[in-house]
C-alpha cells in the first residue's frame, strides 16, 4: 500500500519561478483583456459570427462522387490539390 503525505503547506516548497526565485503577489495576476464581458469574445452561435458579419452561409463547391444516399451533403469546399 502506497504511503499518503498528509504534511501541512509549510513543509512543502514556497511558490517559486522555473529559476528558484520566488513569486509575488498581484491584484491582476492575468493582466490581459478583461474576458469577463462577452463584447471581448468572437463567439458564433450556429452559422452566425460575431466578426464575420452579415457574410451568407459558402454553399458552393464541387460535387463529390461516390457519396451514394448522403444526408449530409455531396459538396467539397476548400483546396483540394
Amino acid at each position: 500500500m502506497a504511503k499518503i503525505n498528509n504534511l501541512p503547506a509549510s513543509a512543502y516548497a514556497k511558490p517559486h519561478t522555473m529559476d528558484g526565485k520566488s513569486v509575488g503577489i498581484s491584484e491582476n495576476p492575468g493582466s490581459g483583456p478583461n474576458r469577463s464581458k462577452l463584447d471581448n469574445f468572437d463567439v458564433s452561435v450556429g452559422n452566425i459570427s460575431k466578426s464575420a458579419g452579415n457574410e451568407p452561409t459558402k454553399t458552393s463547391g464541387i460535387k463529390m462522387r461516390g457519396t451514394g444516399a448522403a444526408t449530409k451533403g455531396v459538396m467539397s469546399r476548400g483546396p483540394m490539390a
